[in-house]
């Protein structure tokens, strides 16, 4: 709390910090639970993707949302799958958006934001910034880089929910209509899963050890 009182200021401190705490704590405990419980984790119902999708779309992607996706598209109409998986990620994303914009404020990020590099893709965000979020919701790039984007460059929320909204509708759509029409067996939607995981995380730990290589040299 002392390091958070020297690098934000104190008019701001409590309001954020408790939202930003509230917000963290809310997302992992979804995690938790869902990974804890294996009726929830088998159950079919629309609200399970709805509160599933929230630590699949947080921050960097905690667990794979695209499997489940096509897991429900066998059981719904992927219009609903989608629908109901846009909703929650909208969500998720206005989270996320409020939590980069807390982490903004403190003295070290605000040293990143000013670098030159940054300051340049910032500009290049800035030319067509609807059109770089709606390509990157859209497509298999990596997602969680515009997430800072957004709060540096200053980009309004509306705005940005609009572009989650626009850009992830089709993708999941696209998603479940693949486990709608093949009807994959489970086995391998979980093979699937787990090899997402296995990606998203070996490339997080090679990336941190690059960086702390960098920082050693």
């Amino acid at each position: 709390m002392t390091f958070l009182k020297n690098t934000i200021p104190s008019s701001r401190l409590n309001k954020k910090f408790y939202l930003f705490i509230f917000q963290a704590v809310f997302v992992a405990t979804l995690l938790i639970i869902w990974i804890s419980s294996e009726s929830i984790r088998q159950n079919k119902s629309l609200w399970m993707l709805f509160l599933y999708s929230i630590p699949s779309e947080f921050l960097i992607a905690l667990v794979p949302h695209e499997p489940v996706l096509i897991y429900f598209g066998e059981f719904y109409h992927p219009l609903i799958v989608a629908l109901v998986a846009v909703a929650s990620t909208v969500l998720t994303e206005i989270i996320n958006y409020s939590l980069f914009n807390y982490i903004s404020e403190i003295k070290s990020i605000e040293k990143i934001k000013k670098n030159k590099l940054t300051t340049k893709i910032i500009h290049l965000f800035n030319k067509a910034p609807f059109l770089a979020l709606v390509i990157a919701g859209l497509t298999p790039i990596p997602f969680y880089p515009f997430r800072f984007l957004v709060v540096f460059s200053g980009y309004p929320v509306a705005k940005y929910a609009l572009a989650i909204f626009t850009s992830r509708t089709p993708r999941f759509f696209i998603l479940a209509a693949l486990g709608h029409a093949l009807h994959i067996p489970i086995p391998i939607i979980i093979g699937i899963c787990m090899l997402f995981i296995l990606v998203a995380y070996v490339s997080f730990f090679r990336y941190h050890l690059k960086d702390k290589k960098g920082i050693k040299q």
